[in-house]
């Protein structure tokens, strides 16, 4: 880019007044050659061997009230593909939870 401009024009800091323009330049970021690397290839997860090894669990709250319940528990096994819905109230505390789990899942 600097040889461009240097090519009609000049004066004292060219360079450097030019490296901050295309710095600052949304367009000219966007379509930079990156010089790094690359990183390699994506690893696979490991799968996991046994059942109920590797869960995860997530609320979603924030639903309309339907028999006083306004959220539901979201329980998926990863081995199994499995995912498990569970209705309970926003205010659930641990111990709630645990009983959720062991009562529906």
């Amino acid at each position: 880019m600097t040889e461009l401009v240097t090519r009609n024009y000049w004066w004292p800091g060219v360079t450097r007044n030019i490296g901050k323009y295309i710095g600052g330049y949304d367009m000219c970021q966007r379509i930079k050659n990156w010089t790094e690397a690359l990183v390699g290839k994506l690893k696979l997860s490991e799968e996991p061997e046994k059942l109920w090894t590797y869960l995860i669990a997530d609320f979603i709250t924030k639903l309309l009230l339907v028999a006083g319940k306004g959220a539901i528990l979201v329980v998926y096994n990863r081995l199994s593909k499995m995912t498990y819905f569970v209705t309970t109230m926003e205010e659930t505390l641990a111990e709630g939870l645990v009983r959720l789990f062991r009562d529906n899942v």
